[in-house]
């Protein structure tokens, strides 16, 4: 009896230690709580209501149902920034990775020297802030006396107007995505890094090229490494605003007006809050379609066998 009363002591002692345990802990982070609800999950809730309204901030939100994402529909900027937006991920993207993961392979290599120096001159350009990087990529693209066309020159190739140019000016925006992925490169680096070199020395000896080596060993335990920048670069894309706010203000004849760039432009300069807020959800709802697939083309979680 005194065993059982002892014991029903205990658990009722112990359960009182927890219960004030977890109002410390809950009070702990109620600032983190307040913030979460107040700045986070109450504006989400706010821009999801105000997608089925025709609000302009200064007056009360009418509901208008489905009318601004039907008008979405009908609207060519709209559609002109999501091809803009498609382009970069379709080709942008790719592309960069390529890029990143070849020089993650090369700075990778034992052979080489000096490659910490190397590391430290890829990593370089993500340091630079927006605005000036911005900024010295439209004199490195100025037609006449920028740096690439001046480059181009010198092998007898007259170079295009960059940024001037509703042909070129995507491209150009492309080649400054590759040179700020100095992230993605350290990223991969580390990942190169986890790959076991038993892996290589056995495809050595079997006589296995430097090519095959990548193909059936590197890029396949590289693989959730690739999804991580990838799903990370889409993002971005998705996100892209001060760019092309800063370089083109979605000019010329809106071949850089971007996704972001274009619901800024609805939202704080024409003051269609509720349009802009329907363009952000199907923002999210393309983002997590893209993602979804990028999941299923690296199959990632899949088993394998190396």
């Amino acid at each position: 009896m005194k065993h059982l009363i002892g014991k029903e002591f205990y658990e009722y002692k112990h359960s009182k230690t927890r219960r004030a345990e977890a109002k410390q802990g809950l009070l702990f982070i109620m600032p983190w709580l307040i913030g979460f609800f107040g700045f986070t999950l109450y504006p989400i809730a706010s821009s999801l209501y105000y997608s089925f309204c025709d609000y302009s901030v200064i007056k009360e939100p009418v509901f208008v149902g489905m009318k601004n994402y039907l008008n979405l529909l009908t609207d060519d900027t709209f559609l002109k920034a999501c091809k803009n937006t498609g382009y970069m991920i379709l080709l942008g993207v790719p592309l960069t990775t390529l890029f990143a993961i070849s020089i993650a392979v090369i700075l990778n290599s034992k052979r080489l020297k000096y490659t910490g120096w190397l590391r430290v001159v890829f990593f370089i350009p993500t340091l630079v802030p927006t605005v000036v990087a911005c900024l010295l990529w439209i004199w490195v693209m100025q037609p006449e006396t920028g740096v690439v066309n001046n480059l181009l020159r010198y092998i007898g190739i007259e170079g295009p107007g960059w940024l001037a140019s509703p042909t070129w000016a995507k491209p150009a925006f492309i080649m400054m995505m590759i040179w700020t992925c100095g992230n993605a490169i350290i990223i991969y680096l580390a990942g190169l890094q986890d790959i076991s070199e038993s892996l290589y020395e056995a495809a050595e000896i079997d006589g296995a090229s430097f090519f095959r080596e990548t193909i059936s060993i590197t890029l396949p335990l590289l693989r959730p490494t690739i999804l991580y920048n990838m799903v990370t670069l889409v993002v971005g894309v998705f996100q892209w605003f001060a760019e092309p706010y800063i370089m083109t203000q979605g000019g010329p004849n809106n071949a850089t007006m971007f996704y972001s760039l274009y619901l800024y432009q609805n939202a704080f300069t024409y003051f269609k809050m509720g349009y802009a807020s329907a363009q952000a959800w199907i923002m999210l709802l393309a983002a997590f379609v893209v993602i979804l697939i990028l999941f299923k083309f690296l199959k990632f979680g899949e088993s394998n066998n190396y």
